[in-house]
């Protein structure tokens, strides 16, 4: 089977792409693949913040695109970037052993977030992030950030920020973990939905395909990737408000964990839901409903 590839540009998404396409070799070596890179409209417009040119789903629109299209086979996505809603016809035939889930912090003199000073400049262009910062540090100032890792690992430098914040799985597969000045907890810095884990996209009607991909499949990763998902999905993944939601299944028992937020931080709803395995869905729906009876309802009315 020859194959196309579909994937971002930037040289994380090529790597964890690579890294798709020689475990799909290994797991059916009649495969062989050809990789495309799609320019998406995130990646385009990097002067203008996320919130504004449409927050989640500017990294997979235009490949979801070359994918109902037949012009690639197979698409590669970071699962953080993919919004509840996906076109019909297309279908997530894998999701791959999640990397770690954290949020990290890369800062100047490797000073940590309890020790930072009043008035630190912290660059992020996550409203998920900037939320949760504010939150726990009133008195610190969010600096609007874009561009790829080595990008916003500069601008500590060249914008002469304190610190930025990062995903540690795109800082793991990067290679740079020696660059990292702390891990920080789900307890304070809740991940966004299908952080670390990546999704392997194909057309519903692509049978043989998605029979292949279907090998490298993590269900522990699926399950709570799944559960995060349905938790977006239930509150309207549309909304531009910091949303965050963490699954963790350990043994039978899925214990998810879900955030919404005003985005100066004003206002944090947080809560967690657990069942079996096989409630994925539900637990989602169930967390979404708690949140939004906490006060979630009426912060989506005011800020949507």
């Amino acid at each position: 089977m020859h194959i196309k590839v579909g994937t971002r540009g930037s040289k994380l998404a090529l790597a964890q792409t690579n890294y798709v396409v020689d475990a799909l070799k290994k797991a059916a070596p009649e495969t062989e693949a050809d990789i495309c890179v799609i320019k998406t409209k995130g990646d385009i417009m990097q002067d203008v913040s996320l919130a504004q040119i449409g927050g989640q789903g500017v990294f997979v629109k235009e490949i979801e695109e070359a994918l109902l299209a037949g012009n690639i086979d197979l698409a590669v996505h970071s699962m953080k970037d993919v919004p509840g809603e996906t076109p019909q016809k297309l279908i997530f035939a894998a999701i791959m052993p999640r990397e770690d889930a954290r949020d990290i912090l890369v800062s100047r003199g490797n000073v940590k977030m309890e020790f930072m000073p009043k008035g630190a400049k912290i660059g992020t262009g996550s409203l998920r992030r900037a939320a949760q910062i504010k939150a726990m540090m009133p008195d610190v100032n969010i600096m609007p950030l874009r561009g790829n890792i080595d990008t916003r690992l500069k601008k500590i430098e060249t914008e002469n920020l304190t610190g930025v914040i990062l995903a540690a799985a795109g800082m793991k597969r990067m290679g740079y973990l020696g660059k990292i000045t702390q891990y920080l907890p789900v307890e304070l810095m809740l991940p966004a939905a299908g952080q670390g884990a990546l999704g392997l996209q194909v057309r519903g009607s692509d049978a043989d395909l998605a029979g292949i991909c279907a090998r490298l499949n993590h269900p522990q990763t699926a399950a709570e990737v799944s559960a995060e998902r349905a938790y977006l999905r239930a509150l309207g993944g549309g909304c531009r408000l910091p949303m965050a939601a963490y699954g963790l299944l350990e043994g039978e028992r899925l214990t998810l964990e879900g955030l919404l937020a005003a985005p100066n931080g004003s206002t944090v709803i947080r809560d967690k839901v657990w069942g079996e395995i096989e409630e994925a869905q539900v637990l989602g729906k169930k967390l979404a409903d708690l949140i939004l009876e906490k006060g979630g309802k009426g912060l989506l009315e005011l800020m949507c």
